[in-house]
């Protein structure tokens, strides 16, 4: 049986390298909806949106990441995501998120400054997304 045909995913931010390997294909959120890419995949450039990155390296293994915006760029078989925060599943306190969740929005409910309920929606986004990522398994739980 032929090996299937893999690309390269970097997920970088501006603390670390997050991830850089050989993958099968990834899915993720951009500001437009959701992209799925594979080997081959033509060039583009797309906005990072917050949510839950599908990352799948064939057999051997399926992962998710959580990525709070950035860019995507996609060329000649590499997918270069520049996100502004990535999280893994065990990186992430669910309980702690949905308390600061539900802390922020009584909150925004009673602010008046847009700048500050814009930062205020921006963090609660990022709580909900770690909220959904505690619904998936953890990396050393599969490698078992």
């Amino acid at each position: 049986m032929a090996e299937k045909k893999k690309m390269t995913l970097r997920v970088v931010t501006p603390q670390e390298i997050k991830l850089d390997e050989q993958v099968e294909m990834v899915i993720f959120r951009c500001t437009t909806g959701y992209m799925g890419i594979l080997p081959g995949h033509e060039q583009r450039t797309a906005v990072l949106d917050f949510g839950v990155m599908r990352i799948v390296g064939g057999h051997e293994y399926e992962r998710w990441l959580a990525v709070f915006g950035g860019l995507v760029e996609v060329k000649d078989d590499v997918v270069t995501v520049l996100a502004n925060a990535a999280e893994w599943p065990q990186d992430i306190d669910v309980n702690h998120a949905k308390n600061e969740h539900e802390r922020l929005k009584k909150i925004v409910q009673e602010l008046e400054d847009d700048l500050e309920i814009q930062r205020d929606q921006a963090n609660m986004w990022r709580n909900l997304v770690r909220i959904e990522m505690g619904e998936y398994p953890h990396m050393d739980t599969l490698r078992d």
